[in-house]
């Protein structure tokens, strides 16, 4: 019976909807108007008791309409039920998205029409509350998936002037801001008013422009890479992968912009450093790292999310659903359009003249192509391009073309574009040979000559192919073609292919862990036959340049751990053994331990504590690099990478850590003589030397070592006797001191402290002379190469404590600076004062003899020793950061005597070693530093002038590099170029953080009057243009606060690392809160312009400095510890609102900061929220709600996961009660 019913009823139901479609069809064939219509059908309705707006009603009339009565009048009917709300909306609205939307080419009029109801239907508070249980995820879900996809591809959409594109997807990711008009506040008003005026996202803008100044950031953080004297850990193509789209989402631009952003940012720092002078430190290689490589590999992350996101949305679809999906997204259009507009920089994309040659290369391949020649790997048949005639010239647009084309984001199509392409193909003469030596050859099996040798070596790699097969003879071929391949390793493929430079990188680490030969019998190590191989590797890589290609990479914990045993075993062998190198040249295994472990220090900065002097519980960047540290995050990398899905969908390249060592994790305590002298070096600096005990085998190498170096004086006995506290010695002569120093490395570094102690110590006493002391340290040196890593941090140690008399700098004991110190002087004080820094008076009034610490004359007075060779220069790299450092931390004028040596060494050198004295004057005087951001500011914002509107920006803060510009001596220095090279001088962390965000809140001021004085702005406000002028000041006021903003949280960063953003939300923000602030007095009624950009200002540089450490995402490392601190910070937040912590700052300017700072973290960092306490997030809507903040809090609660949907469920339903009311 039950059952009968039950058929009954199903029979009635399918009547009653097949009579509902014949009175639609018969009122579509008659003419019915829409409105009798729809009173006719709600009738039907109402008497069979269905309840409205009804679900089964609206599928009817969409299938009806879905393609067979695709008519005008159909379209009509369907408007009209959902004016009388007989159907619901947004179900409407889905139901037609998953027929529209894929069908919009074929059906255009009714895709036109679903756009209409759309823009009608979607954006009504009332449609999401309104009705029963109609709301299906899966109708949900597929409806936001069409819309994220209608946003990204409807060009309609994009030239409609009534809906676009960022409407749709703020509804897709509950972050709108429409707000009932009962709900409005006055700064919401203003805000709306601001970004009316001036929108972020505009695409209308000139060609041959870009904002810079929304892509500072990226500026900053480029050129802080550059600073030779600083490793990092971490790759920076995550680091700058995080910060573009970071950057995008708060600017609010299109993908062409960003990608704009980043390629003029990159160039711009190209073009800075083709101006700079001649110095110590190179950088041109690691610039062209930058933009051809780290750009590059960032941007192909991004292409790939945006791929791997449009394949999951395929899957998810249906079969005939899935056609319709465009494989390549929005972001790749975007990459080509914007390198299509980078031809409009002209004057950015110059080659520099070591790298002219490949950008000709590049740009003939594009002319050979048109022409129908094959060209593969810069060879046309066997023929070099630089033998053939070509009158066609490069840029650096055609090198980033050609990069992108190598990562499989771009294709060959980009030679046929406008203007790609200006030259001519001349004839190919019929006297060039048929085959000249290189890579083409070379994978054709020819040999490896001198002269292929020499092709492979100058020319760089274009594949991963030609590597791997240069990999395969180096692991297996012949000791000579392993050199040779070994040498080819270290070349241009190394510095300039950028392609392929971290698969370079990744197989030198590999190559420098040869594996154990199976057929190994031998007692000793296996790397001991290595010898000669492994040396060309080490002296090939150990150039500032390629270290910091190796940091950009993030290559650093391999290098280590590579370098790691290397050591251990070379140091642990005695001198005995010797190899024969091609170029005549012996090697013993006290030459590949030095060589090794000289690189392996320049890896973290070995010659200071483990935590430097650090004030303020902030730890400087890049401190923290140990090498405990270093095989940490290699651990991490490597099960970061045997923990990740096999199946990873990398479409364009195989994993940076695909060519990882599969040894597994690795620790100090592998290598217990590397463990031992690293303990016994950490207490040299941290502690005075202690005697040497009797009887301890150290005395021996001790005599030897001072024999050694003092032979030609015949004291060794008696400078030896000094320092260990023991009047016994040996009776052996100094003649057989070669027979016993034949010892392992790691046994004479054990004995180098107590010998550089005995020596100074003789010295300061006069028994050893200045002339005969730098003598026997540079014979020390040259006999041990490693022992300079000991002798500086000897020497910083002591320089630290202060124990030693100063060294009379007079020429006749010590070398005299007097040739050129006042020259050196002057020429600081004429750098500061044009960058607008007042150089105080730094001497201290005493004597005016010119001394230096004794530790420290010994120091400078060793490098002045070296010639300026290949051999010298890796040396000199070791010790010239520590020495500089050293110099700087001492009074005034101990480094302008240091770079006055220098230059009478080498004059070319003149504006580096001057620019690089002047550091000394922040380290001993805050208020220069001070002084120097608040210039960086002014430049930034173009606050010098009258007007906000003025000029700033990159231009303003970075200028042109650093170098003789100008005749006539040193260019002035642009302040941001100055602060990055000089804010490590330092110490204080935390005192330069408050001083950032105190400026921030200074320049705020100054952009809320407009730069114009109180009372002046005050007079144009009355008079009857006074709208007019606020509310164009009032939009350029924004752009400004944005752009003090991003500057403030940039130098945080650069200034602090992670450390110090969490010292902003743990400490800095919640103080300035809470603290009176004179300018902005805690009154109800105070709240002006001033006070609401104050908290728009912070709000954004909350958001900023966050996302700067961070990431918008969870993808980076850094990224895991942002719960945390997010957590407290927003329980402070919460607490504020509540009204259980009292406020100090102008309650104007604490809401609209709120306001702002979480309206920004929903739309642009909405996966933050995810990490937070649901409970912490409703007591912060539940404030938000007081304020009448509606939507904002219901925004919140919506990207907050699904402990926060009974909370949003709940503000909907009150909500929208409300608004009937």
């Amino acid at each position: 019976m039950a059952a009968a019913a039950g058929d009954d009823e199903e029979t009635a139901k399918q009547r009653l909807w097949d009579g509902v479609l014949e009175l639609t069809k018969a009122a579509q064939v008659s003419g019915t108007d829409p409105l009798m219509w729809t009173m006719q059908l709600s009738a039907t309705l109402t008497s069979a008791g269905v309840s409205m707006p009804s679900v089964e009603l609206a599928d009817l009339l969409v299938s009806h309409i879905c393609w067979s009565n695709n008519h005008p009048i159909a379209w009509k009917f369907l408007e009209k039920a959902l004016t009388i709300r007989i159907v619901p909306p947004m179900l409407v609205l889905a139901l037609l998205s998953t027929r529209v939307i894929p069908s919009r080419r074929r059906y255009p009029v009714a895709y036109r029409l679903y756009m209409e109801l759309l823009k009608r239907y979607a954006f009504s508070l009332l449609s999401l509350i309104n009705g029963r249980n109609y709301h299906k995820p899966v109708h949900w879900e597929c409806f936001i998936d069409h819309l994220r996809l209608l946003a990204a591809k409807s060009g309609s959409l994009r030239n409609s002037k009534n809906i676009s594109p960022e409407a749709l997807l703020q509804l897709t990711s509950a972050a709108r801001q429409v707000l009932s008009p009962k709900c409005k506040t006055n700064s919401q008003k203003q805000l709306h008013a601001v970004t009316a005026i001036s929108p972020m996202s505009s695409a209308s803008q000139c060609l041959a422009t870009v904002r810079s100044e929304l892509w500072l950031p990226i500026d900053l953080y480029l050129e802080d890479t550059m600073d030779g004297s600083q490793v990092r850990a971490t790759s920076a193509v995550e680091a700058l992968t995080g910060l573009v789209k970071g950057l995008q989402a708060l600017n609010e631009t299109t993908w062409q912009e960003a990608f704009l952003g980043l390629w003029t940012a990159a160039l711009r720092l190209v073009q800075r450093e083709r101006n700079s002078s001649e110095g110590p430190v190179p950088r041109i290689d690691t610039c062209l790292c930058m933009l051809l490589s780290i750009a590059i590999l960032a941007v192909v992350n991004i292409i790939e999310e945006d791929e791997i996101m449009l394949n999951g949305e395929a899957e998810q679809c249906s079969v005939s659903q899935r056609k319709n999906i465009e494989q390549v997204g929005k972001r790749h259009q975007d990459l080509i359009s914007s390198l299509q507009q980078l031809d409009d920089f002209e004057g950015l994309l110059t080659a520099p003249p070591p790298v002219s040659s490949l950008a000709n290369q590049a740009a003939a391949k594009a002319m050979f192509f048109l022409s129908g020649m094959s060209v593969g790997s810069g060879h046309l048949s066997g023929m070099s391009l630089n033998d053939i005639p070509l009158n066609c010239t490069g840029n650096l647009r055609h090198l980033i073309v050609e990069a992108c084309i190598a990562r499989n984001v771009l294709d060959t199509s980009a030679y046929m574009w406008p203007g790609y392409v200006k030259g001519r193909c001349s004839p190919i003469p019929r006297n060039i040979s048929g085959q000249v030596p290189g890579w083409s050859s070379f994978m054709k099996g020819s040999p490896l000559t001198p002269p292929m040798i020499s092709a492979l070596v100058s020319t760089p790699a274009t594949s991963l192919a030609e590597l791997e097969r240069l990999y395969e003879i180096a692991v297996s071929g012949t000791d000579d073609e392993k050199i040779s391949a070994a040498t080819i390793f270290c070349g241009a493929s190394l510095t300039r292919g950028w392609s392929i430079q971290e698969h370079t990188g990744l197989l030198i680490t590999r190559l420098l862990s040869p594996a154990f030969p199976t057929d190994f019998s031998g007692s000793e190590s296996h790397l001991i036959g290595s010898a000669p191989f492994l040396n060309v590797i080490l002296v090939g890589v150990s150039s500032i340049d390629c270290v910091q290609i190796f940091s950009s990479h993030g290559l650093v914990p391999q290098l280590a751990a590579a370098l790691m045993p290397i050591c251990e075993v070379f140091g642990s062998y005695a001198p005995t053994m010797s190899w024969s190198l091609n170029t005549g040249e012996e090697i013993s295994s006290h030459v590949v331990f030095s060589n090794a472990f000289t690189l392996l220090l320049k890896l973290w900065r070995f010659d200071q504590p483990p935590m430097e002097h650090i004030k303020g519980d902030v730890t400087p960047v890049g401190s923290h690099l140990t090498p405990d540290y270093l095989l940490l995050v290699h651990n991490s990398q490597l099960a970061s990478y045997e923990d990740s899905p096999k199946n990873q969908n990398k479409t364009n390249k195989p994993s940076r850590l695909s060519y990882t060592s599969p040894k597994g994790p690795i620790f100090m305590d592998s290598f217990p003589k590397l463990k031992r002298w690293y303990r016994k070096h950490q207490e040299c600096i941290v502690s005075i030397l202690s005697g040497l005990k009797p009887g301890n085998p150290v005395h021996g190498i001790v005599e030897a070592l001072l024999n050694m170096m003092f032979r030609k004086i015949n004291r060794g006995q008696t400078l030896a006797s000094t320092t260990s506290g023991s009047s016994a010695s040996s009776a052996s002569g100094p003649d057989d001191y070669s027979l016993r120093l034949k010892l392992p490395a790691w046994d004479i570094l054990e004995a180098v402290p107590f010998v550089l102690d005995a020596a100074l110590t003789a010295c300061a006493h006069g028994r050893l002379s200045p002339r005969e002391y730098t003598t026997g340290l540079k014979d020390l040196a040259d006999f041990l190469p490693a022992s300079l890593a000991t002798i500086v941090s000897y020497f910083s140690a002591e320089v630290t404590r202060g124990l030693w008399k100063p060294a009379c700098m007079n020429g006749t004991d010590w070398p005299s600076p007097a040739a050129n110190l006042a020259m050196v002087e002057q020429l600081i004080h004429k750098i500061l004062a044009a960058t607008g820094v007042d150089v105080p008076d730094l001497s201290d009034g005493g004597s005016s003899m010119l001394t230096l610490p004794l530790p420290l004359a010994a120091m400078v007075s060793l490098t002045i020793t070296y010639k300026l060779d290949r051999g010298s220069e890796r040396l000199l790299n070791l010790i010239g950061p520590a020495l500089s450092s050293l110099g700087i931390s001492c009074p005034w004028p101990c480094m302008p005597i240091i770079s006055s040596l220098w230059i009478q060494k080498i004059k070319r050198w003149s504006d580096f070693l001057v620019f690089s004295a002047s550091q000394t004057v922040f380290h001993h005087n805050h208020d220069a530093i001070v002084q120097l951001l608040r210039v960086c500011f002014a430049a930034a914002l173009g606050s010098n002038s009258s007007s906000v509107a003025s000029k700033g920006g990159v231009g303003a803060l970075l200028g042109h590099g650093f170098g003789s510009n100008f005749s006539g001596g040193l260019s002035a220095v642009a302040p941001g170029i100055l602060y990055l090279r000089v804010h490590r001088a330092v110490r204080n962390i935390m005192f330069m953080i408050e001083e950032i965000v105190s400026l921030l809140m200074n320049t705020v001021k100054d952009i809320a009057n407009s730069g114009l004085p109180p009372e002046k702005m005050e007079k144009l406000k009355k008079t009857k243009f006074g709208m007019k002028y606020g509310q164009v000041s009032l939009s350029a006021a924004m752009s400004q606060v944005k752009l003090a903003a991003s500057l403030g949280a940039s130098l945080v960063c650069l200034t602090g690392g992670l450390s110090s953003v969490q010292a902003v939300f743990n400490e800095i923000l919640p103080s300035w809160f809470l603290s009176l602030h004179g300018s902005y007095p805690n009154r109800q009624d105070s709240g002006g312009m001033g006070a609401m950009l104050a908290g728009y200002a912070l709000a954004y540089f909350t958001v900023y400095s966050g996302m700067f450490a961070w990431g918008a995402d969870s993808a980076s490392v850094a990224s895991k510890r942002r719960p945390k601190v997010l957590q407290k910070y927003l329980e402070f937040v919460a607490s504020a609102i509540d009204g259980k912590i009292s406020l100090g700052c102008n309650k104007a300017t604490w809401r609209a900061y709120v306001t702002r700072y979480l309206s920004l973290m929903v739309s642009c960092t909405p996966a933050w929220m995810l990490e937070v306490d649901v409970e912490v997030i409703k007591r912060v809507s539940k404030g938000l709600k007081q304020w009448n903040e509606e939507e904002l809090a219901l925004a919140l609660l919506g990207i907050s996961g699904i402990g926060a949907m009974g909370a949003a469920a709940e503000m909907i339903v009150e909500t929208g009660l409300n608004f009937c009311r």
